[in-house]
């Protein structure tokens, strides 16, 4: 079956599944693009933080500290691209000699690429741009921010929590900043609620200290070897462990 839709205020009918095949190909260009450029990139950091924040902010200057630190460990950082804890991160990656990845996406607002990275990539769709934090990651580093730094933080830690498919630590940093989201977790998720396991508690760090947040990731990646994304054990077929029995009746 095929129809057309009218795309309010361009004057012109688009052939949907036209239209949607080559939303596909270019959903496979980025992906592929994104996998070209970072397959080379060695063990990698993904910071994450908010935007707005200026550049004589305390969190500012500690983004920048602690990437400079990562680089010298010989890590490689990688950001969103943009102003604030994104431009610090990659200011201190940069300036310290280190690869300084961006991942710019297209947004109307706030998400001017900063001049620090220097390997920029540029995403339309958020969901590839995701993959690609996660992917090389052998740590996420997750500075004070909002939604967007929210969304980032739990996408991850979901990805520890169902079948361990995410496999690196997840770092916050910034105690004072995270208090309260904290206690509400453990308190009202966990006890009150039961909707997280006690496990689930202990799937980040909390510190404020870069020398600390560099030697947690610089020894996951010397004692765990590849970080990143994995197949979840459940997506994995595995031959029977016994014939099947005809007596049997089939499972409903």
């Amino acid at each position: 079956m095929r129809w057309k839709t009218s795309h309010v205020g361009l004057g012109h009918t688009v052939d949907k599944p036209v239209e949607d095949l080559w939303r596909l190909f270019r959903i496979m260009a980025e992906f592929s693009e994104g996998f070209e450029e970072l397959a080379a990139v060695g063990p990698a950091v993904s910071i994450f933080g908010s935007a707005r924040t200026p550049r004589d902010h305390r969190h500012y200057l500690l983004a920048e500290e602690t990437a400079r630190k990562l680089a010298h460990a010989g890590m490689t950082v990688i950001t969103g691209g943009g102003p604030g804890i994104m431009e610090a991160a990659n200011k201190g990656a940069a300036e310290a000699g280190g690869r300084s990845i961006g991942l710019n996406i297209d947004l109307p607002q706030e998400q001017i690429p900063n001049s620090f990275q220097n390997l920029p990539l540029h995403f339309r769709y958020f969901f590839v741009r995701k993959v690609m934090f996660l992917k090389y990651a052998h740590g996420f580093i997750v500075f004070p921010g909002g939604y967007g730094t929210l969304d980032e933080f739990f996408e991850a830690l979901v990805l520890i929590q169902t079948l361990r498919q995410a496999h690196f630590p997840v770092i916050l940093m910034v105690k004072d900043y995270w208090q309260g989201l904290l206690r509400w977790t453990e308190e009202t998720m966990l006890k009150e609620n039961g909707y997280i396991s006690p496990e689930d508690i202990h799937a980040f760090a909390l510190l404020d200290d870069p020398d600390a947040a560099v030697r947690i990731i610089v020894d996951f990646r010397e004692r765990q070897g590849p970080g990143g994304l994995s197949m979840p054990p459940g997506m994995k077929k595995e031959p029977p462990t016994e014939p099947p029995n005809p007596s049997r009746p089939p499972s409903q």
